[in-house]
């Protein structure tokens, strides 16, 4: 697989640490923008994009939870600070402890890649506080073509994944599905799950009722199976038709570091997008979407030894059903956008005890919450020779209701916008700016949650958070090297923050979230060196801090939660022949130490990790990859312990630690045909 000096800088950015062929990408991103190629490719160990897009991007963090299902974060930014869409489609989670964060919901296998927009410079979907990540799945072709793909790993870790495509010039079909499972994965110290909980409980961080029982403590750590199904007509020569089906069924998720295992997750995407191109002066391109995604979460103490006689579920559900129509047209050396945007989100939970709900008073966690979203966007980019400036706006009217009357209802105004200038110094050079304003509203956790025993943690007079940002940039491609820097600084208007000390007289949390000015800046640096046909080197590093302008009430410190440490990602790339290539990858972090302890966040050591691969294509479609993670077989651990999760711990202690997996040794076979 030689390698062509000619490099896009799009390209070098969406070839991070990963072994992709070096051929310009026709993804149209937007400037500073980092595209992730070929995903369903590269990232074979597991389904867990979260884990993926950790490895290939070092402005992404992992939120370590479990085997499978992690989330990340991005600049520091998680939950709703940051927007994930599937195809366009925007997709939530069930579980107000971020069991089955958005990212979960697709799988590697079937993404094709993604992008990873940062700052606020996309107007035309709802709640881009600081980032939003596209995912883009793969799509079917005319000819008649597949994989299967084969795997295995360390700790038991099986799978088996299928997909099939075909059609004619006018209709195309793809069916992908995919089976999975894998056992509790052990940390460098050789402790599983349960050994985790142990060493916590022998430190006297974790009660002992924590632990699970006997009978369930050699439970793998999950088992999921997915289905994906598309079709593409071709209506007219201008006209297309795209319907999309997908569906996930995990079971038995177990989650150490938490009180509750998930007994299932299961999750539905509808998605239809109808595209008409030329259809006239004022319609260059017409788009219009229409989707719907659901998801069934119930979590359990069923496992654990404090559930042996009575256990509580926590059964969760949500639906968000959207849609969206834009036109786009040219005028002169003007391209303007304009389109509607709107989603409704249900969000409703309830206790159960031995499967029985609780009382009606207790009953109701999340109480059949409605978020709905109305908006209109517009966009323009004007090509000015060396410069493009590109302007979006977006208004948006947000109401969320509650079913409980004595809950609040809420309604959120808000105009957001922002400026992009790109100068393109030489066909080798491109420099940015871009200052925006964007916005997101609370979430129905934060608003309205109550605890089993009747506290209301969610504070239901949040003011929407609002996000002032500068972004600068370069990004510079040589003969046989690309460069990639930006730098950021972000004013957040009443960032949404959890008090831990907000208790009452029992020590549970009441009104645990309130609004807090904060600022967060940051760098990072990407690219490429190719120094022979055959070897080449890809690099990134990231940077951010972050710290509040006032201590919340009863709070002396002002550090940022969540905002991760100096990161690095570097690879060695070496290509034998065209059938053989080897990559070994170092993923370091400095120690975690600008922590926000009162809310519960500890000091986490630098780690640095070196992962090895090898790919062999033979002969008839067959290729065979194999590879060794975390080689030295450390243990260390990349997520730390803020309280807005409900991690194991007894009061006054720190919260435990979740380990990152040792050393994992995998295979993985491909027949393509």
């Amino acid at each position: 697989m030689k390698r062509a000096i000619t490099l896009s800088l799009v390209c070098s950015i969406g070839l991070m640490a990963a072994q992709v062929e070096l051929e310009p990408i026709t993804v149209e991103a937007q400037v500073g923008a980092e595209v992730i190629k070929d995903v369903s490719g590269e990232d074979i160990k597991s389904a867990d994009l979260g884990e993926a897009l950790f490895k290939q991007s070092p402005s992404v963090s992992l939120i370590r939870r479990s085997g499978i299902a992690n989330d990340i974060r991005v600049r520091g930014q998680k939950k709703d600070n940051i927007s994930v869409t599937i195809d366009g489609a925007k997709v939530n989670g069930a579980c107000p402890n971020r069991m089955d964060p958005p990212i979960s919901h697709v799988l590697t296998n079937n993404v094709d890649y993604i992008e990873i927009n940062e700052g606020p410079f996309n107007v035309e979907d709802f709640g881009v506080l600081s980032a939003d990540i596209k995912v883009h799945t793969i799509k079917p072709e005319k000819e008649v073509a597949g994989e299967i793909n084969l795997g295995i790993g360390s700790f038991g870790y099986k799978k088996a994944a299928l997909n099939i495509s075909g059609g004619t010039d006018t209709v195309r079909f793809l069916l992908s599905t995919s089976t999975e499972s894998g056992g509790q994965y052990e940390d460098g110290n050789g402790d599983d799950f349960v050994g985790q909980i142990d060493s916590n409980i022998k430190a006297g961080l974790v009660s002992p009722m924590a632990q699970y029982q006997d009978k369930y403590k050699d439970l793998d750590a999950f088992s999921k199976k997915t289905l994906m199904a598309k079709m593409f007509w071709n209506i007219t020569d201008n006209q297309e038709l795209r319907l999309s089906y997908t569906a996930n069924r995990s079971d038995d998720i177990l989650y150490p570091s938490s009180k509750m295992d998930a007994l299932y997750d299961d999750s539905d995407i509808y998605n239809i997008e109808y595209i008409a191109k030329d259809l006239g002066r004022y319609s260059q391109e017409l788009y219009v979407q229409a989707y719907q995604s659901e998801v069934e979460h119930p979590m359990s103490t069923k496992y654990r030894i404090m559930g042996a006689k009575d256990y509580m579920t926590h059964a969760l559900t949500t639906k968000t059903q959207g849609g969206k129509i834009k036109n786009s047209m040219a005028f002169d050396n003007h391209t303007v956008t304009v389109g509607l945007d709107y989603s409704l989100r249900n969000w409703d939970g309830g206790y159960y005890k031995n499967d029985n709900p609780l009382p009606s008073a207790k009953f109701h966690s999340i109480w059949d919450v409605d978020t709905t979203n109305t908006a209109f966007f517009l966009e323009d980019s004007i090509n000015m020779g060396k410069v493009t400036l590109d302007l979006g706006l977006r208004y948006d009217n947000t109401d969320i209701n509650s079913a409980n009357p004595a809950q609040q209802s809420n309604n959120y105004d808000e105009l957001n916008g922002y400026a992009l200038a790109t100068y393109h110094a030489d066909h080798t050079t491109k420099y940015f700016v871009g200052v925006g304003k964007s916005s997101r509203v609370p979430d129905a956790k934060e608003l309205y949650w109550v605890g089993s025993m009747g506290n209301l943690i969610g504070t239901p007079d949040l003011k929407n958070t609002v996000n002032y940002e500068l972004d600068l940039g370069i990004e510079k491609q040589y003969e046989n090297t690309t460069l990639k820097a930006k730098v950021f600084y972000s004013k957040l208007q009443d960032y949404i923050a959890y008090n831990a000390s907000n208790v009452n007289m029992m020590g549970a949390s009441v009104n645990a979230y309130e609004n807090v000015d904060a600022t967060v800046y940051g760098f990072d640096v990407s690219g490429m060196y190719v120094a022979t046909e055959s070897l080449y080197f890809d690099y990134g590093l990231a940077y951010q801090r972050g710290t509040k302008d006032t201590p919340l009430t009863g709070q002396t410190g002002t550090d940022m939660p969540d905002i991760p440490p100096f990161k690095v990602n570097a690879a060695i790339n070496y290509d034998y022949d065209e059938s053989l290539g080897f990559k070994a990858e170092v993923i370091a972090a400095d120690t975690w130490d600008a922590i926000d302890d009162e809310n519960g966040e500890q000091e986490i050591d630098a780690y640095a990790v070196v992962n090895l691969r090898a790919t062999k294509r033979f002969t008839k479609g067959f290729e065979l990859t194999v590879g060794i993670d975390n080689l030295f077989d450390s243990t260390y651990a990349v997520s730390n312990t803020y309280k807005d999760l409900i991690l194991l711990a007894i009061p006054g202690n720190n919260v435990m630690l979740m380990n990152e997996p040792g050393r994992y040794v995998y295979a993985n076979l491909k027949y393509s045909f």
